[in-house]
C-alpha cells in the first residue's frame, strides 16, 4: 500500500471556479492552499463567495471549472474518499426534527463508513454539552443547542478537515467559547481548520493565515501576524492643552486631523515605515508652543485591514470594469 505523503497540503484549490445558470458569477479561478495542521480564515462581506468556495470543495455545488483535492484526492474524481475526510458545519441548520440528539449524531457517523463507538459519540456529546440532550428530539432544541448538534454531527466520523461556515453566527458566548476551545483541542491533534467568520476578532485571535475574498476574487492570503506587521497603521492622538481652529502650516508636511472641536490632534502612520515621524512631529509642536495633556496610540485591527482591502478591490474593479 502506497503511503501518504506527508507534504501533500490537507486542501489544494487550483482555478476553482462558479458561474450560476442566471449568470451570476460567485467564484473566479480561486487558487488556495491549506497546509496539514493550519487554522485558515476566509473573511469576505455577504455574497463574496466564502460558502459557495467551501460548498464547491464538499460537493454541494458543481463547479463550472478548476478543481479542489483533499489530502491529494481530487472533490470530483474521487469524491467519496475524499468527502470522508471532511467535516462540514454549514450556516443553516440542516437536521431531522424528529430525531434524537443521539441518533442524529450516531446516525452521521455510521453515514460515513465509521464503526459504532458509543464511547466516542459520548465523549463528543459530552465536550458540546449535549450529553443531558441525548434523548431530546432536535425540534425541542433551542437555535444554541441545534447549533451543537450541527457541531457535533460534523466531527462525528472524525474528519481530517473541519469547514466551519459561520459557526459562531449569532450564538450565545458560552457556545462560543466552547467552540473555540474545541477548536484549539482540533488543532493540537492534527485536524485542519477552514472557518469562514464576522467576528473578525476571532481570526485575528484564531488563524494562523487569513485570506479575503470579495466578489468571488481571493483578493489576498498571508500569515496573520506577518499581515498585521506588514499593513497595519497606528494612530496616534494627541490631546491638546488648547483646542485648534485649523492645522498650523508649520504641521503641514504630516497627515494630520482635527477632532473633538479642535481638542484632539490626530496623526496616522505606517509602523513598518523607516521613520514614523512621531519625533519630528512633536519637536514641531514644541517650536509651535502647541501643547498637549496626554497622547495615546491604536494599532490597527484586522478589521480595519479587511475593510480597507475590500474597498481598494472593489474600486480597482470598478475601474478595470471585470
Amino acid at each position: 500500500m502506497t503511503q501518504p505523503d506527508p507534504d501533500t497540503p490537507a486542501l489544494a484549490i487550483t482555478g476553482l471556479a462558479k458561474t450560476y445558470a442566471s449568470g451570476v458569477v460567485a467564484l473566479h479561478a480561486v487558487d488556495l492552499v491549506v497546509a496539514k495542521g493550519e487554522i485558515f480564515a476566509l473573511l469576505g462581506p455577504n455574497g463574496a463567495g466564502k460558502t459557495t468556495l467551501i460548498n464547491a470543495v464538499c460537493g454541494i455545488v458543481t463547479p463550472s471549472g478548476g478543481h479542489a483535492a483533499v489530502f491529494g484526492e481530487d472533490t470530483q474524481r474521487d469524491y467519496r474518499s475524499a468527502r470522508r475526510r471532511i467535516g462540514l458545519v454549514p450556516q443553516e441548520l440542516h437536521t431531522d426534527a424528529f430525531e434524537t440528539v443521539l441518533a442524529t449524531v450516531e446516525f452521521s457517523r455510521t453515514l460515513f463508513g465509521k464503526p459504532r463507538d458509543p464511547a466516542f459519540v459520548e465523549k463528543l456529546l459530552r465536550d458540546l454539552t449535549l450529553w443531558d440532550k441525548r434523548d431530546a428530539k432536535i425540534m425541542e432544541l433551542s437555535g444554541g443547542m441545534k447549533r451543537r448538534v450541527m457541531i457535533a454531527k460534523a466531527l462525528s466520523h472524525e474528519p481530517d478537515l473541519l469547514f466551519l461556515d459561520e459557526p459562531t453566527a449569532g450564538v450565545d458566548v458560552d457556545l462560543r467559547r466552547d467552540m473555540w476551545d474545541m477548536v484549539r483541542g482540533l488543532r493540537e491533534r492534527g485536524v485542519t481548520i477552514v472557518l469562514t467568520t464576522h467576528y473578525i476578532e476571532e481570526a485575528e485571535e484564531m488563524a494562523d493565515r487569513v485570506g479575503v475574498i470579495a466578489k468571488g476574487r481571493l483578493i489576498l492570503v498571508e500569515e496573520t501576524a506577518t499581515l498585521m506587521k506588514k499593513m497595519g497603521r497606528k494612530t496616534l492622538t494627541l490631546n491638546l492643552s488648547e483646542p485648534l481652529a485649523r492645522l498650523p502650516e508649520g504641521l503641514g508636511q504630516w497627515d494630520l486631523a482635527l477632532a473633538a472641536d479642535g481638542h484632539e490632534l490626530v496623526y496616522e502612520f505606517d509602523t513598518q515605515a523607516e521613520a514614523t515621524g512621531v519625533p519630528s512631529l512633536l519637536r514641531a509642536m514644541s517650536d509651535l508652543d502647541i501643547g498637549f495633556k496626554d497622547l495615546n496610540t491604536r494599532q490597527s485591527s484586522l478589521e480595519d485591514i479587511f475593510v480597507g482591502l475590500v474597498h481598494d478591490n472593489n474600486v480597482q474593479t470598478a475601474e478595470t470594469g471585470s
